[in-house]
């Protein structure tokens, strides 16, 4: 059996419980080849990231991309690495030991257990689920930190907790939050930290939100992402009342020859030093963390394409990480699950059944 103690009722003495499971997209163990090839074949063979015939897929992959792309990611890997590990997996645990930790401060030490859990790479989801059922949680939350909904992210994240679901034989209650891009609490920590940089620096003359990209096509089947992304830096230029041409929406991180989601963030840089623009504060909305695509993808590349170009000042915007304002956005998208009366049986109904 996969999953020891489910048939244990009253593990450890403790009652049914209520956990939460925190997720991330993931990173590499190492910052070398050997890391890369192992991550960059389960994050680009999952049919959510790239939708290709899987016979023509396996081939481009294994024999072109992983081969190639391995030792070129692995270099820019090494850029942002600490010695905790990558930023990403650092700050996701800060993350989750700080959710703990409040929750633990509001129902009680150990109640609700938060485990975290990364769609590709380690600690992975089945050994965050393992994790959680080993301490008796018959009622799972489950957050992914992705605030725009795509298919890619969210929705191969319900891929993968279905797909452990599937294994176990007593299956608990499960409650899946599907994203929170318009969440009042997420508009808020996202403008709080906007605001703090404006007060040190001053209002910029362009305002940037850079999202991750996907393939327009993605957009053209019915993927929601690039409508939410929209609607997010709507509510943030209302709620910080800047005038509509200060704050621009971009995308990101293309891979590929095919037309992905425009604008795009690096063509958007050097036009607007190229027409005058001298200064730009940049902020990446949809990432939770700081990892790859921020610190290197951004803050160095970017940063160097739009001086190069005539621009003064490039001020990045971290991401949220493990902001007060942040984590308080996380209790408040589980709790409404932890109030309500669980429907769970007892050990003691269990036995009486």
């Amino acid at each position: 059996m996969p999953f020891k103690g489910q048939s244990d009722y009253n593990h450890q003495g403790k009652g049914p419980r209520k956990g939460v499971l925190l997720t991330n997209l993931g990173t590499p163990d190492a910052p070398n080849r050997t890391a890369l090839k192992r991550y960059l074949r389960e994050f680009l063979s999952d049919p959510r990231v790239v939708e290709v015939p899987r016979l023509l897929w396996w081939l481009i992959l294994n024999l072109i991309i992983v081969p190639i792309r391995s030792g070129a990611s692995a270099k820019l890997y090494q850029e942002v690495w600490t010695d905790q590990g990558s930023p990403l997996m650092e700050i996701s645990r800060r993350q989750a030991s700080a959710l703990q930790q409040r929750l633990d401060n509001q129902y009680g030490a150990g109640e609700v257990p938060v485990a975290l859990g990364m769609r590709y790479g380690n600690p992975s989801i089945s050994d965050a689920m393992q994790q959680l059922t080993e301490a008796n949680v018959r009622e799972l939350i489950v957050l992914p930190l992705y605030p725009q909904y795509c298919a890619a992210t969210t929705g191969s994240t319900f891929d993968a907790v279905s797909a452990q679901l599937r294994q176990y034989r007593w299956v608990p209650s499960l409650h899946f939050n599907g994203g929170y891009h318009q969440h009042p609490a997420y508009i808020q920590a996202i403008c709080q930290t906007i605001s703090a940089h404006i007060d040190r620096h001053g209002v910029p003359e362009r305002l940037i939100l850079s999202y991750h990209g996907t393939p327009e096509r993605y957009l053209k089947k019915g993927d929601p992402y690039y409508c939410f992304c929209q609607q997010t830096s709507r509510l943030v230029c209302e709620q910080l009342k800047l005038a509509e041409d200060c704050l621009l929406t971009t995308f990101q991180s293309r891979f590929g020859r095919e037309p992905w989601l425009q604008p795009y963030t690096d063509h958007t840089l050097e036009a607007l030093a190229k027409s005058g623009i001298r200064q730009v504060a940049l902020l990446c909305p949809g990432f939770s963390s700081d990892c790859l695509e921020t610190l290197e993808e951004i803050e160095m590349q970017n940063r160097e394409l739009f001086i190069g170009a005539g621009g003064e000042q490039f001020h990045y915007i971290p991401c949220l990480n493990d902001a007060p304002e942040h984590i308080s956005m996380m209790q408040t998208l589980v709790s409404p699950y932890l109030e309500q009366t669980s429907t769970e049986h007892s050990p003691a109904q269990v036995a009486a059944l």
